[in-house]
């Protein structure tokens, strides 16, 4: 039975993997999170992989707090780089394949046109810095390293943009939201999914299956009409009206700047591993349907 090692449990994809996890019964899903290990402790972490003898390893943990990680570069370098370097080389000493998760943030957001995985990156702040300098660290420890890199990630659970505006509705009736900041909407379930179907690929040794790859929900948008998205599906019958006000950036400004384009070409993930994400406003549906039927979900 193939091993798949997944690092990290309670952030959104990691949640998304493991509640999948069920309908892959050919694969032993192992976990190693804190407080087994601390990603900001990097030191050991390559030796508490290879003794764990995992065929794939899915690092799906990561330092994400894109403004804060302008006042504490050295901690997201230790969790984006340090440590990825040290699981990837654990998952080489056990002869298995490295699948890390990384970002649009390595990208500097220029231009229209959705960004492809030959595209050179160019990032702006010290999250996008960090998980681009991952990105070379993984590639350069494991042989066989797969780069997932995925965008505006939301989901049933966790801290994300749906469920804030979820909370917002709640207590506001108008909101002022950013609207030429564009990307893909994409649920951690769809990235599950797709993670998924990358193992069963891996599985049976495709050498394409190796290099970097973009994943992320079908079709663009901005953060306004994302808003408008989740008041519209959530608002049908209950009298609840909500007005969406479209602001520039600089309108909110943040410690770190967001990329103004973070569009992600995502076919060859397609092409390769058979697997396409869901256009965003079906994927919003399935996570609004799963908010209302378990409330509580944190």
């Amino acid at each position: 039975m193939t091993r798949v090692l997944l690092i990290g449990r309670h952030g959104q994809v990691a949640r998304a993997v493991r509640e999948q996890a069920s309908a892959h019964e050919d694969y032993m899903l192992d976990v190693l999170a804190r407080p087994e290990i601390d990603l900001a402790q990097p030191q050991g972490l390559a030796e508490r992989v290879a003794e764990r003898r995992p065929d794939i390893v899915i690092n799906a943990a990561a330092y994400t707090a894109v403004d804060r990680a302008e006042s504490e570069p050295a901690l997201a370098a230790r969790i984006n780089c340090d440590a990825v370097a040290e699981l990837a080389a654990g998952a080489e000493a056990a002869g298995a394949v490295f699948i890390h998760l990384s970002t649009d943030y390595v990208f500097d957001g220029t231009g229209q046109a959705a960004w492809t995985p030959d595209d050179a990156p160019s990032p702006i702040g010290v999250y996008g810095r960090t998980k681009r300098e991952g990105e070379l660290a993984a590639m350069a420890r494991c042989e066989r390293t797969l780069i997932v890199r995925t965008a505006w990630v939301f989901s049933p659970f966790g801290n994300n943009f749906v469920r804030t505006m979820l909370r917002l509705r709640e207590q506001h009736d108008e909101l002022r939201v950013v609207a030429d900041q564009y990307g893909n909407p994409t649920s951690a379930l769809d990235i599950a999914r797709g993670l998924w179907a990358a193992v069963a690929m891996i599985e049976d040794g495709a050498e394409e299956s190796y290099g970097v790859f973009h994943l992320a929900g079908d079709g663009a948008t901005h953060w306004a009409d994302f808003a408008r998205e989740i008041f519209r599906q959530v608002g049908g019958g209950d009298g609840r009206g909500m007005t969406v006000h479209a602001i520039p950036s600089d309108e909110y400004p943040t410690a770190a700047q967001r990329p103004a384009n973070a569009r992600l070409d995502s076919s060859r993930f397609e092409a390769v591993f058979g697997f396409r994400c869901s256009p965003w406003p079906q994927a919003l549906a399935e996570v609004l349907e799963r908010l209302a039927r378990e409330p509580s979900q944190q």
